[in-house]
Order: structure tokens, then sequence, then C-alpha cells
């Protein structure tokens, strides 16, 4: 299934045709050689001072790693991350490494490395899904995670599979039109809340 963006300016179709579905087929699996191509978009993404900040546990489904991810989920996003191919744990270094100091934008850093990985995903064909429910203090557990990382977010990825198996509350949401705020309530001018005009 397929959502374009209703949109004013061109956009590219990686941008444009991204979405966040849940319905995942449970059958299709993600190559591992794909996978690393996705990786391999996260790893050029711009950080502050080149710092690299993001770290990913990377499971495909039937491995280990997988059902540790997926063990950090809030029930909601369980039933239905449960047929991605592939769960990958977003985390984030939260100092510099060359001096010891606070990296206060880690996270921003590593949210674009993320976002590099869902428009690379978009080229291969697979869709994805962010989730911030999950619990990071458990994901830390699980994996060992130094003292200095952050666990931030988990990614889904996968490939299209049939919306008619999802709940009622789950299908809801699958159908719904994608929105978004204005230009004109995101994008200013002279001075915050001024209209940034053509």
């Amino acid at each position: 299934m397929r959502k374009r963006t209703v949109n004013k300016y061109e956009l590219s179709n990686l941008i444009a045709e991204r979405w966040s579905p849940r319905a995942f087929d449970p059958q299709k699996k993600i190559e591992n050689r794909t996978m690393m191509s996705l990786i391999e978009a996260a790893r050029w993404a711009p950080s502050a001072f080149n710092e690299q900040p993001w770290r990913f546990m990377v499971g495909h489904r039937g491995d280990p790693t997988f059902d540790k991810i997926l063990s950090t989920l809030v029930e909601w996003n369980q039933q239905w991350a449960k047929n991605a191919s592939v769960l990958v744990l977003n985390i984030g270094k939260k100092t510099f490494t060359k001096n010891g100091k606070k990296n206060v934008v880690f996270k921003y850093d590593v949210g674009q490395a993320v976002a590099f990985m869902l428009v690379e995903a978009m080229h291969h064909g697979i869709i994805s899904h962010e989730m911030s429910g999950f619990d990071p203090e458990k994901a830390s557990e699980i994996f060992k995670i130094p003292a200095d990382y952050q666990p931030l977010s988990v990614t889904a990825f996968g490939y299209y599979g049939n919306s008619s198996d999802l709940s009622p509350e789950l299908k809801e949401l699958e159908f719904a039109t994608r929105k978004r705020k204005n230009i004109n309530d995101i994008a200013f001018g002279k001075m915050f809340g001024d209209c940034f005009k053509e």
C-alpha cells in the first residue's frame, strides 16, 4: 500500500512516499547485504565534529537479538513489530570521544543517521516504522550497554504485508490520511512566528 504526501512543493519519491506502516509481511526477509546498505547510509550522516555518536543493535527475525529488542517494546508495538524482518535498537554516545565533554546534540545526530537509514530503505522498497515506545533501561541491561551510551528508539524494517491482518485499532491508523503542519507553521522569516515567504 502506498501513501503519498499532499504537498505544494516538489519532493523526491523517496521522501513523498515514506510513511510509517504497521502491516509487515512476516514471511519476507531483508537480505543481510541489503541491510548493510541501510547501515552504510547511516554511516554517512552528518554529525557535530564528525563524532558519529550512533550505534545500532541489529536483529533479524528469528535470531536472539531480534527477540531481545522485541521484548523491550511496549505491548502495543510488540503486536505488529513481531512481523518485521529486522529490528534495530538506535543508541547514542552522550560524550565526545576526543575530550569526554558532554555532546548536547548527540540525539539530534543519531536522529539524522536513522533518517538516512529510512530514506535508503525506501530506495530498496523497504518500509520502516520508528518507535519511542520501548524500555531503554531494559535494553541497556539486556545488551550490557555502557553508561556513556543511551538507547533512544527502535526501528522496524521489512516489506509491506496484509493490512487486513491488523487489529481494528491498528487498521484504522494504517488507513488514516497522512497529516503534517503547514509550512507557515514551521518555517519563519524575520521573527519567530513570522511566516517564511516564498
